[in-house]
């Protein structure tokens, strides 16, 4: 059987599907068929049921809680890695509710936790999130909301930081932060939904077990990043969480889902959100 699986380009997503990809695990008798697209893409793809499997971040995943279910590895969700608000001058929390800020999409966990930090601050400009440092430098916005690789290389560029949300989150709840997860489409028989997630399981659990066996899959979406930053993104979004969310990830995605209901960023969704 043929599985279209959706993920991005970024370290941590081909680190963790190169066991799959490339056939180093039992996949069950299951064939992929992989596409590699930015978060936001595929999170607008989720929205369109144009995939069986796919990434997609916590905050488009309630959006597509009706036709997708979360599976129980793959997720990037932990401590000390949320987005950074920063900005190219130092300014007042206070001011930001007036300010111009760039998000790395409207569906991004990113955006949902600056919603919930400044509910105020809407003056916000989607952009790929790789292009924010350089509209930071040509003055085209006041602030901007960064992830992946960026919150290493931002203080290299003489940019800021203004406030860590992960931080905020964590401080504000006890609890990790999810930023984005493996979603199945409900649809699939429960047998398909239960083999996917073995598989993905298998393909964390191999990537975490080995991790040199994905350096060159890894690279050959990452050529301009130095390698030093590369391991580093890997180590930030990678875990034991990735391996398995576990009772506290489970707990951490509900709670975000619960604060977001009640401030009404989200749709109310009262079903199962996990395989």
């Amino acid at each position: 059987m043929k599985i279209t699986l959706g993920f991005s380009p970024c370290p941590n997503d081909t680190f963790i599907f190169d066991a799959l990809a490339h056939q180093k695990i039992d996949t069950e008798g299951l064939e992929f068929d992989i596409q590699l697209a930015d978060v936001e893409e595929l999170n607008r793809g989720a929205f369109a049921q144009t995939l069986d499997v796919t990434k997609l971040s916590y905050h488009a995943f309630a959006y597509a809680a009706g036709d997708y279910a979360l599976l129980d590895a793959g997720s990037a969700l932990g401590n000390n890695c949320g987005p950074l608000l920063i900005a190219k001058r130092s300014f007042s929390l206070d001011e930001l509710d007036d300010k111009h800020i760039a998000i790395p999409g409207k569906y991004t966990t990113a955006n949902f936790l600056l919603g919930l930090a400044f509910p105020k601050a809407a003056r916000k400009t989607p952009m790929l999130f790789s292009d924010i440092e350089a509209a930071l430098l040509h003055d085209e916005i006041d602030a901007g909301l960064i992830i992946h690789e960026n919150r290493f290389t931002y203080e290299q560029k003489g940019l800021i930081k203004l406030i860590d949300l992960g931080e905020f989150w964590e401080s504000t709840t006890g609890m990790p932060i999810p930023l984005g997860g493996i979603v199945v489409r409900r649809s699939l028989p429960a047998n398909i939904q239960q083999k996917i997630n073995r598989v993905v399981q298998r393909s964390v659990a191999f990537a975490l077990d080995n991790p040199h066996e994905a350096r060159d899959y890894v690279r050959q979406y990452a050529q301009e990043m130095d390698e030093a930053v590369m391991y580093q993104h890997i180590g930030l979004y990678v875990n034991e969480y990735t391996r398995d969310l576990g009772e506290k990830g489970k707990a951490a995605v509900r709670l975000l889902f619960q604060k977001a209901q009640e401030r009404q960023l989200i749709p109310a969704f009262e079903g199962e959100l996990f395989v």
